[in-house]
């Protein structure tokens, strides 16, 4: 199994907390789709095992039009071999899903929606600068599900300095209310040169609260039990059937391809990563100039990428696997390592496989940090 991934850098606007690859203006957006393509056609010879899940993210994906979407999915479909029963996502906003867009998206052969719904209260989605409005958010869920949509899962944020316990609950609410079957949860984090940085520098806002972000943790954890949802990842929650497949194929080290500036790839042991410049990638691509660089991915690196990525998931440390494809040294450090960490509960050993306990992912990071190979 094999994904692609294709980045759409556009945004109506910037999100206060966001820093993620995209401009806000849309001046160069048809010459930038059609680059697209021709990585996609240049790439075709990357990948060849079945592609069984396309992801299109950003940015704003949703800004494509019909026809635009068609051009870009009908181009992996060219020259790939997708699977029938391909799982096709594509990430939206709440404001652009109208009657006729979500038509076109389903015309285009999108069959999951990833809405980047954030909050149901408009104070906390004023404070993150989204273009939406809770009553938009709400809408555009009952919408795309009156349309046929079944996946769908949605992003939800804890952890600002705005959100009340009170509110993080009803915002949870909303999830099961609406019978979405998957949802992504994240702590609010203050990445380098946000707006969000910013505001919290010059004193617009306190700073981050680690005992409310874990206590709204816990909650999100307790609500989405209560609505049958599964914790299949630290920050993803799934009914049956509902998990993403592109992202655990992530998860589980599967091969990806990346296509659009500042999108990643994972094939044949390498690491590869395109200019994050919109206007560079356009241009190298139309001259056949090189815009991406790339890495072989040692056995180190390798090794500190399967315990971050495994452990954060119900699938865990496959330890039968660590000793066909780690040396004896990283087998001895992993085993040192856990050890600690299974006497006290916060990892625990089913068969071959070591998960995280309820106690342990609360401590996610730091038994990863401490398992790595320095």
């Amino acid at each position: 199994m094999a994904g692609i991934y294709i980045h759409i850098p556009f945004c109506k606007q910037s999100c206060n907390y966001c820093d993620f690859h995209f401009s806000t203006s849309l001046k160069h957006k048809n010459d930038l789709v059609q680059s697209l393509v021709k990585e996609i056609e240049l790439r075709k010879s990357a990948l060849t095992q079945e592609v069984n899940t396309i992801y299109l993210g950003g940015g704003t994906p949703s800004l494509l039009d019909g026809d635009e979407l068609k051009l870009v999915i009908g181009a992996i479909y060219k020259n790939y071999n997708v699977a029938n029963n391909i799982e096709l996502t594509l990430e939206c906003n709440p404001d652009d899903l109208t009657q006729q867009k979500l038509q076109e998206l389903k015309d285009s052969g999108v069959n999951r929606l990833s809405i980047g719904v954030q909050s149901f209260d408009n104070e906390e989605l004023k404070f993150f600068n989204r273009a939406h409005n809770s009553s938009e958010a709400e809408s555009s869920i009952k919408r795309s599900q009156d349309l046929g949509f079944e996946n769908i899962t949605i992003d939800l944020i804890y952890g600002s300095p705005l959100l009340t316990d009170r509110v993080w609950l009803e915002n949870l609410q909303k999830v099961n209310d609406f019978r979405v079957p998957h949802l992504s949860a994240y702590g609010l984090t203050v990445e380098p040169q946000t707006k969000l940085e910013q505001q919290i520098k010059t004193g617009q806002f306190p700073n981050l609260d680690d005992d409310k972000m874990i206590a709204q943790f816990k909650m999100l954890i307790e609500q989405t039990k209560q609505f049958g949802l599964t914790q299949y990842e630290v920050s993803n929650f799934g009914k049956k059937g509902f998990y993403s497949q592109h992202n655990s194929n992530y998860w589980k080290g599967e091969e990806y391809l990346g296509i659009g500036p500042s999108a990643h790839s994972f094939v044949t042991n390498k690491r590869i990563w395109n200019v994050s410049n919109n206007i560079k990638y356009i241009n190298a691509l139309s001259k056949n100039e090189t815009y991406f660089e790339e890495e072989l991915i040692d056995e180190k690196t390798a090794f500190n990428e399967y315990v971050l990525t495994r452990l954060r998931t119900i699938w865990g440390v496959d330890t039968d696997y660590l000793s066909n494809n780690f040396s004896e040294e990283l087998n001895g450090h992993f085993k040192k390592e856990v050890q600690p960490y299974l006497n006290s509960s916060y990892l625990q050993t089913q068969g071959n496989k070591i998960t995280l306990t309820q106690e342990g992912i609360f401590i996610a990071d730091k038994i990863t940090s401490d398992i790595f190979y320095v």
